[in-house]
């Protein structure tokens, strides 16, 4: 069955740096795209980034574009997200998720709190 799990999420100063990963099983990963959404305490889950299933193709919300970087491992079938100059307003529980056979599926979240 189709496995997201989320790492790396932690507790970060403003203006610091931190990488997300996403490890997936169970379905073909290189020939899905993958998405990174966030929910913050008290707010609807929102988009943050899409990778394309090779790689080649990136979207990123305007309120990380230039800040977020999305990237993929396709021999790992891992998906990364880096975050760089982060913010307060970053906070949230992050997720990873794909479209397969169409269904979305959602990993179980890993929190991350920008604060000083």
């Amino acid at each position: 069955q189709v496995q997201l799990v989320e790492s790396g999420g932690g507790l970060v100063q403003p203006g610091g740096s931190l990488r997300l990963t996403c490890a997936a099983s169970g379905f073909s990963f290189s020939t899905y795209s993958m998405r990174w959404y966030r929910q913050a305490p008290g707010k609807e889950r929102e988009f943050v980034a899409r990778i394309s299933s090779l790689g080649v193709n990136t979207n990123y919300a305007d309120s990380v574009k230039g800040r977020f970087t999305i990237s993929r491992d396709n021999a790992k079938k891992t998906v990364y997200l880096q975050m760089n100059n982060l913010k307060a307003e970053d906070t949230a529980v992050y997720y990873c998720n794909t479209y397969y056979i169409s269904q979305d599926y959602w990993g179980q979240g890993t929190q991350l709190t920008v604060s000083s």
